[in-house]
């Protein structure tokens, strides 16, 4: 990809640097953001609000890998209605109201190739998302495994939203026979948020191989 090194993506919501590591690998000038630390030091990630670091430079190739979603998806929608111990229910739709106006600016923000990874929203937080549609594509990570010992061969359904953007074509060769359920078995700690927003590898490098060709070829129109 002989544009990559012009090609400019942004990695938000990212801490382990995976996706960001994966489009590095094919020479994109890839940066990732978050408001925590990156898990490995690197030079390449921004601690700050994503929407702030769009702000500062023109990108070509926008993923945002786990903005939080536990206020949307359907999984918590529960807790809309009895919240978990030591929240209120006013403090349970106040941070759906902010994981809202975070996917909204998100998502009509104007950068030309943009994805957003997402579970499948309950009701509530799509009637609160500025034009809202349905996710393009949902895949499970074990579609991208190649050996069945793959950090891939996971059952986690994953959407995405894409503008300007293919839906990613599967790249595994196993069939999910053997694909483990870790993440839904992953047992109440403080760093369940952290195993549950875990992204693969396998995965990471479809996206970057097949999302930056198109935004490489999106450049190229546009010029």
């Amino acid at each position: 990809m002989n544009d990559a090194p012009n090609t400019k993506v942004l990695v938000g919501c990212e801490t382990s640097g995976v996706v960001r590591q994966a489009f590095l690998d094919l020479g994109f000038d890839a940066w990732s953001c978050d408001i925590l630390p990156s898990d490995q030091p690197s030079n390449r990630h921004i601690q700050d609000d994503v929407r702030n670091v769009l702000k500062m430079d023109s990108w070509d190739l926008v993923f945002i890998g786990h903005p939080p979603c536990t206020r949307l998806c359907n999984s918590g929608v529960r807790w809309l209605h009895t919240p978990p111990p030591n929240k209120t229910l006013e403090q349970m739709w106040r941070e759906l109201d902010e994981g809202c106006e975070l996917f909204s600016d998100l998502w009509n923000h104007s950068t030309p190739c943009l994805a957003i990874e997402n579970p499948v929203m309950h009701r509530h937080a799509k009637e609160r998302i500025k034009n809202f549609e349905k996710h393009s594509q949902s895949v499970q990570p074990w579609e991208f495994a190649t050996s069945d010992d793959s950090p891939d061969n996971v059952k986690k359904r994953t959407c995405f939203w894409l503008r300007n953007l293919p839906t990613l074509e599967k790249t595994g060769t196993v069939d999910g026979l053997t694909a483990r359920s870790e993440v839904h078995n992953a047992p109440p700690s403080a760093d369940r948020w952290k195993i549950r927003s875990k992204f693969y590898p396998e995965l990471a490098a479809a996206m970057a191989a097949q999302w930056g060709l198109a935004a490489i070829l999106n450049r190229r129109q546009a010029a």
